[in-house]
């Protein structure tokens, strides 16, 4: 069931494929406020050219770094795509500390898979899969939010052992042991 890797310029084209599912369901939109959201405007211009493709990935792989430049608020991240074959089925990060903004909303750890890979259990692989990376940062255990609404990522989540701790503006927010 795929294999959780680094970002990888050998994956651009099915990468590419997987960005035109998400845009048309409308990420990437002004009012996408996701992580997700945000990348599509910032660099679907450049992703084009092999390039401008392989600077996303060298910048993709960075943002794990503690000095790496990025945007005032966030934190050092480290950042992994789910592979099934050659394919590219989704990304995972791995946020290495939380600030109050992302304790609020976002978490530690935060998934998409494309539309065309939804439920076949890459998200629950997923999130599994980063458990370990994230107890390898020293996160012992994970804040995952999801929107109210989301009953399949509310499933993945307390598939891997979630707890849920509360609900506040339009999330829940689950606590999810790393051992």
């Amino acid at each position: 069931m795929g294999e959780l890797a680094v970002p990888d310029v050998r994956h651009r084209v099915s990468f590419l494929a997987g960005m035109a599912e998400f845009a048309a369901e409308g990420r990437g939109s002004a009012t996408d406020r996701t992580e997700l959201g945000r990348e599509i405007r910032a660099f679907r211009g450049s992703w084009e050219s092999p390039e401008g493709f392989a600077a996303y990935v060298r910048w993709l792989l960075d943002q794990a770094l503690e000095d790496a430049p990025r945007p005032e608020g966030y934190v050092p991240v480290t950042n992994l795509w789910m592979l099934d074959g050659d394919g590219y089925a989704g990304r995972l990060a791995i946020r290495h500390r939380l600030t109050g903004a992302l304790r609020r909303a976002g978490g530690h750890i935060s998934y998409d898979v494309r539309p065309s890979a939804r439920r076949k259990g890459y998200a629950t692989s997923m999130l599994a899969a980063a458990l370990p990376v994230a107890r390898s940062l020293g996160i012992d255990v994970a804040v995952v939010t999801c929107d109210v609404g989301n009953v399949a990522s509310r499933k993945v989540i307390e598939h891997n052992g979630g707890v849920l701790q509360d609900e506040l503006d339009g999330k829940l927010r689950f606590r999810v042991p790393t051992t």
